[in-house]
């Protein structure tokens, strides 16, 4: 099997725009303001609303 070059791949994302590759795992600590113990929000995400994700919280 022939390898695949990275650049013959950055061609093919338009096919797959639809795919869920477009869609990233967020891990953000939330902590209590009562206890002040920490839990963990997890979510998927499309990656292009990450740093949005991050924002709300400050």
């Amino acid at each position: 099997m022939a390898k695949v070059s990275k650049n013959s791949r950055v061609g093919q994302r338009a096919a797959n725009a639809g795919s869920g590759r477009d869609f990233v795992k967020v891990v953000k600590s939330v902590k209590d303001p009562k206890t002040g113990k920490y839990t963990y929000k997890q979510l998927m995400i499309h990656k292009d609303k990450v740093k949005e994700f991050f924002a709300d919280a400050k």
